[in-house]
């Protein structure tokens, strides 16, 4: 049964209605998984190794194509320098067919400048790990009144700057919750609990790949890490029988080959002595 492709204003929409699924994916199977379990939300990006992401921009127009219904967020390694080459970065995801542009580095009057040429944002607040310095490290945010006061603040300046969302990453849950009823737009939860309009999660925590340090906030449902051990060492077997074979020519087996017929090869072993 294929699924209604889901819109911005699908998107919006939700908000208490019901919770979105939100999963970070890094590749094309892992995209068509999601397109088939029927998750709300995939999140995608290129060329960012320094995250375990390998895939080209190229790759990521795949992965769209790989999860038609699914809202899909996604933006680039490269920084705009400019409203302007903000507005033009954002094009050219949305060329592609992303649905919604990561804007959790953007300033507030970059924010405003895409809002203005109809592009749909979401950002971040909390622990967002790309202001982690600026934070004192990474650390949850929101525990004391006062920073809890700043996230719901900050919130609502991002409301009114336009965008359509808001990640809330490692934020005491019931500050969540306030956050989540005060404002109109999408809130994420990630490691910030259930009263957030969504829950977000990254398919290599989910699979249990993670290499490093776990999250705290990750749940992990498979341990694919196992998986690919074993498959690498079948993979290295496999490769030591086809080796072994190689060396004892074990491929003139007739499953695998073709002949040629007797008289054929006489005449060709006659004509064969001409040189």
């Amino acid at each position: 049964m294929i699924r209604k492709k889901i819109t911005v204003k699908d998107y919006l929409k939700t908000k208490g209605i019901r919770q979105l699924s939100v999963i970070a994916v890094r590749n094309i199977e892992e995209a068509l998984a999601a397109e088939e379990a029927g998750i709300d939300v995939i999140c995608a990006t290129h060329d960012a190794p320094e995250h375990g992401i390998y895939s080209t921009f190229e790759e990521l127009k795949e992965i769209r194509k790989a999860a038609p219904s699914c809202f899909m967020q996604s933006g680039g390694p490269s920084f705009p320098c400019s409203e302007y080459e903000a507005i033009k970065l954002a094009y050219k995801y949305l060329s592609i067919g992303v649905d919604c542009i990561y804007g959790g580095l953007l300033s507030e009057k970059w924010i405003r400048a895409m809002r203005k040429e109809n592009i749909p944002i979401n950002s971040h607040v909390g622990l967002v790990p790309g202001k982690q310095t600026w934070l004192g490290g990474y650390r949850a945010i929101g525990k004391t009144s006062n920073e809890a006061l700043d996230l719901l603040e900050k919130t609502l300046t991002l409301q009114d700057a336009g965008v359509i969302g808001v990640e809330l990453e490692v934020v005491p849950s019931r500050v969540a919750k306030i956050i989540t009823e005060k404002v109109e737009i999408i809130t994420l939860s990630m490691g910030s609990g259930s009263y957030c309009d969504g829950q977000y999660l990254y398919g290599n925590d989910i699979l249990g790949y993670t290499e490093g340090r776990i999250p705290r906030h990750a749940r992990i449902y498979r341990n694919f890490a196992n998986e690919f051990k074993k498959l690498q060492s079948q993979r290295i077997e496999a490769f030591k029988e086809f080796h072994d074979d190689t060396v004892k020519k074990k491929f003139n087996d007739p499953k695998i080959t073709v002949e040629v017929d007797e008289k054929e090869f006489e005449k060709f072993l006659k004509l064969a002595e001409q040189f």
